[in-house]
């Protein structure tokens, strides 16, 4: 690791940081894309994606602990060669950096479509990157303190939203169980994984070298998964209790919908807010940490002493990206549906698969010439 930071974050901060990272951008667009596929049968792809997500927990924790002093990037080089480890190095680079720059357009779009409709999107996407910017320069350990700060809000404001919500559901809603079949529940439960867990494959920039103690980051990484499914599970299924499958599917932002629902004696209504708040919070996280690993891991493939200086440039590309990436929602909306699963699971599925391969192809080498040598001496 570059000598600039000594990064120690406690087992806690990680669980936090893992479990918002996981919401992420998932809690305001997911139900409609499930929906869309599997109907009412939308929150059991939900159920069944949390259990393959803790299969992939499963799979990032054996890449992780190769080399428990080394992250994703150093990894590549070790298991891969010098060129090739840089080449899947420096693309997963770019997954970081272009998908940091698609979070930054789902803010502006949200924003400009549902809160400040005359606000240019541009203006949009250089405060809240300026935020960004500032949050990954001052440091892992600094966003982790903020995840920490932030974890209580988040979790009053969910409750709050689940608890103002209840009255309003509809159990016919989700019925008939198991109607839409096996095809499309498959097709929704991987695009939930595309979203929720692959994406976690960064946090081996992280997981173990940066925890204090790295023996008990592995349950940290299952609880912070675990927990997250669980409220995008409840998140999903009250969207489709409430809202009904049809209506959720044709929503673009279901949740943000759902919290427009509560009215409380006619007092209480109108606080959506409630739902922005919370994914304001999510997205900053999940933006911090992509772009952290895409900066990071730049600094790391060039052997740089210090990350920091890259920060400020590649903030510029983050903007320019986030403003060019989608020319308009209709092609976000097919990127998603079509081109993101076989992106993500290239560097969230392939390329752990490939390094334990690797590792499993030079132990096997590492036994075989130490029995030639053996064998020699005799």
């Amino acid at each position: 690791m570059p000598a600039d930071e000594n990064v120690n974050i406690s087992v806690r901060q990680f669980t936090i940081l893992v479990f918002l990272y996981s919401v992420g951008t998932t809690i305001l667009v997911i139900p409609s894309i499930l929906a869309e596929v599997a109907k009412q049968d939308a929150w059991i792809a939900a159920v069944l994606g949390v259990g393959l997500a803790l299969l992939l927990v499963r799979l990032y924790s054996a890449v992780g602990n190769l080399f428990p002093g080394l992250t994703l990037i150093e990894t590549n080089e070790q298991l891969l060669g010098k060129w090739c480890g840089k080449a899947a190095s420096l693309l997963l680079v770019f997954f970081a950096l272009i998908t940091a720059s698609e979070l930054l357009y789902f803010m502006g779009t949200f924003m400009t479509t549902q809160i400040m409709p005359e606000t240019p999107i541009q203006a949009i996407n250089i405060l809240f990157a300026l935020v960004v910017i500032m949050g990954v320069r001052l440091g892992l350990e600094v966003l982790a303190r903020s995840a920490e700060l932030l974890f209580p809000c988040f979790v009053a404001l969910f409750l709050g939203l689940i608890l103002y919500i209840s009255p309003q559901i509809e159990i016919r809603n989700i019925q008939p169980v198991f109607e839409t079949g096996i095809k499309p529940l498959i097709h929704a439960t991987l695009l939930f994984i595309s979203v929720f867990s692959l994406p976690a494959v960064l946090f081996l920039m992280v997981f173990p070298v940066s925890i204090n103690e790295p023996q008990k980051a592995q349950k940290a990484f299952y609880i912070g998964t675990l927990l997250a499914g669980i409220v995008l599970i409840l998140v999903i299924a009250s969207s489709i209790l409430v809202l009904g499958a049809d209506t959720t599917s044709r929503q673009m932002y279901p949740s943000y919908v759902l919290a427009k629902k509560i009215n409380i004696g006619n007092f209480l209504q109108h606080i959506e807010v409630i739902v922005a708040i919370m994914w304001f919070i999510t997205i900053y996280l999940k933006m911090a940490i992509y772009f952290y690993v895409a900066v990071k891991g730049l600094a790391l493939i060039l052997h740089l002493k210090e990350y920091r200086p890259l920060v400020m440039p590649m903030g510029l590309i983050l903007v320019a990206f986030s403003l060019i990436i989608h020319p308009n929602i209709v092609h976000s909306n097919v990127y998603n549906k079509e081109s993101w699963l076989p992106f993500v699971s290239t560097f969230g599925f392939a390329l752990p698969l490939l390094l334990l391969a690797a590792a499993s192809f030079q132990k096997k080498q590492k036994v075989t010439s130490s029995d030639q040598c053996s064998q020699g001496s005799e």
